[in-house]
């Protein structure tokens, strides 16, 4: 009994009341779910959990970009119009040829991964700009990105004319819509990358560096950690990871426009920190990433079976970003 309570710690009443504070956003909405599946029809069904791991899996990818630059003390406001800008060059690259309306009718027809290599590449750049802009010139995540974000836009209206764009071709929507067996194509993507990104942050040097960053920038150079490189990089793979979000987007929307992608980046960095990612850096997991962004979305679904207006939708969500932020902070300011 005694080498019991050594080994593991016992429980009281504080750390019950510890682990219901620090976990309240996921513990009331796994509580809503629960009522909403049983006061509505549906809701426990294939199609809603189809439903939902097709609408978790590229913001599950784009969350995965958003919590590099949040474990470093950075933040990235400008994840949402990546994805559009993403979109949108997927768009354009990737039209059926034989499309009436279709934006670069001059384009020879390019195969998928043509497309989206091109995506991957034009976004990695924009990513490393931020990046430079906040190891080098010392600009503050929040004011770099948040600049990025107004660029992007920018430029996205300029080469799309503010135009919707379709037409796809379909070995493009099928990358979305398609499944292997059962499963979505898009969770195996999903799968994939959050195998990656696991083994990066757990396993590589990257990973280290990254933890070091975030919990004593000062230290981690000190102890001889290129601070600068490692931001660049990190900067860059979330650039790539909310171009594959896009690109992903965009197939599953089957059509896309400058307003794709709006507000991505406040889900991204809600989910992150309800999954346990501190805004105030050095902590996070891939895991907890993606219970954040399952939690986030089952919030949705619930308000939809409850039909809840789209404006109080918002309203919602606006709060749960705003609680989720003050508890991370209270974990925070608990340890100092």
């Amino acid at each position: 009994m005694v080498q019991a309570q050594v080994k593991g710690s016992p429980i009281t009443s504080k750390s019950v009341k510890n682990f219901l504070s620090n976990n309240a956003i996921i513990i009331l909405i796994v509580l809503l779910a629960l009522v909403v599946g049983i006061s509505t029809d549906n809701f426990f069904s294939v199609n809603n959990f189809r439903n939902l791991v097709v609408n978790v899996s590229p913001r599950f990818i784009i969350a995965c970009g958003v919590s590099g630059c949040l474990i470093t003390k950075g933040t990235d406001l400008s994840a949402g119009r990546m994805v559009g800008l993403s979109a949108c060059l997927s768009a354009m690259l990737l039209q059926s040829v034989d499309y009436s309306a279709r934006m670069l009718p001059w384009l020879p027809d390019i195969p998928v991964i043509g497309g989206l290599i091109i995506v991957l590449l034009i976004c990695a750049v924009f990513g490393a700009i931020s990046g430079c802009v906040i190891a080098f010139l010392k600009v503050p995540p929040f004011i770099a990105t948040l600049g990025m974000q107004t660029i992007v836009y920018g430029l996205c209206s300029v080469i799309t004319n503010n135009q919707p764009m379709g037409g796809y071709k379909q070995s493009y929507t099928n990358v979305a819509n398609g499944s292997f067996f059962v499963i979505p194509y898009l969770a195996l993507i999903a799968l994939a990358v959050g195998i990656f990104m696991w083994f990066l942050y757990n396993k590589t040097r990257h990973g280290k560096y990254m933890y070091a960053i975030g919990g004593n920038e000062s230290a981690a150079q000190v102890a001889g950690v290129n601070v600068s490189a490692t931001l660049i990089r990190i900067y860059v793979l979330a650039a790539v990871m909310y171009a594959l979000g896009g690109f992903l987007l965009g197939a599953k929307a089957g059509g896309a426009s400058t307003a794709t992608g709006f507000g991505y980046e406040l889900e991204a960095i809600a989910a992150c920190t309800i999954g346990g990612v501190s805004t105030n850096g050095g902590v996070g997991r891939v895991s907890g990433v993606l219970v954040g962004v399952l939690v986030f979305e089952t919030l949705k679904i619930c308000l939809q079976f409850l039909g809840v207006d789209p404006a109080y939708t918002f309203i919602v969500q606006g709060l749960v970003i705003i609680v989720a932020v003050a508890l991370d902070l209270r974990k925070y300011l608990a340890k100092k």
